[in-house]
């Protein structure tokens, strides 16, 4: 799976393999609270997302980009998200040194199939049913970080037609950027090519058929899609 990129001296496109996706579970003080859990700050943990799950909507506009209702759930929801691309691999890597292995930053969603994880939460099950199914990880261009403007103080939101449905700066974050791809590297060798979904702020909610989603953040390209019929 690859998504076309900025990249070149004119701008031109090009694309980025993809290895491995993982996403921080309750990055945000808030988004903590309204699932239930603990915002005191403690060691992050993660999930995973299989490479293919990704859909690349920067070929257009939401109308453009149809993600299809998954099977097997009645409550889809989703979740806005910063996504950094890693570009340089490393083990037990120091916060100091972590931009270092950064090659760019995307717009996605983590798209869940919330009922199936109310109830994996329920039986003490894991969460890949609910959060790696088909086409779970739209997300948008990457771009390299020397043409992002991403700071703690950018704006990370999300619309549902139009409406507003979540909005954060990054520096709501519990672990921010470095020290998540620290933490990260203790637990696997990161690889060129992985993508970390960084966490979900306040404000997720259910997604239908016809809604049309666009998450924005700073000057990245936006994640917009279409959700389709059901598979």
């Amino acid at each position: 799976p690859i998504l076309t990129r900025s990249a070149g001296e004119a701008g031109a496109a090009a694309r980025f393999p993809i290895n491995r996706i993982f996403c921080v579970g309750r990055n945000y003080r808030e988004h903590a609270l309204e699932m239930g859990g603990d915002p005191d700050r403690e060691p992050p943990f993660f999930f995973t997302k299989p490479a293919d799950a990704i859909v690349d909507t920067s070929g257009g506009s939401a109308s453009t980009c149809v993600v299809p209702y998954p099977p097997m759930t009645s409550s889809l929801h989703f979740e806005g998200e910063l996504v950094v691309a890693i570009g340089k691999g490393g083990l037990r890597i120091p916060e100091s040194e972590a931009e270092g292995h950064i090659f760019g930053y995307a717009v996605g969603c983590d798209l869940t199939r919330r009922d199936l994880q109310a109830e994996a939460k329920k039986k003490g099950r894991p969460w890949d049913a609910a959060k790696g199914f088909d086409h779970s990880g739209p997300c948008g261009s990457i771009v390299p970080k020397e043409e992002a403007d991403i700071s703690p103080s950018t704006i990370l939101n999300l619309t549902i037609n139009g409406k507003l449905r979540q909005e954060t700066a990054l520096d709501k974050m519990v672990w921010n950027i470095p020290e998540t791809i620290s933490y990260l590297s203790t637990l696997f060798s990161l690889k060129p090519g992985d993508l970390i979904f960084t966490g979900t702020p306040a404000g997720v909610g259910e997604v239908k058929q016809d809604d049309v989603v666009s998450i924005a953040c700073g000057d990245l390209p936006p994640c917009n899609f279409v959700i389709g019929p059901p598979e």
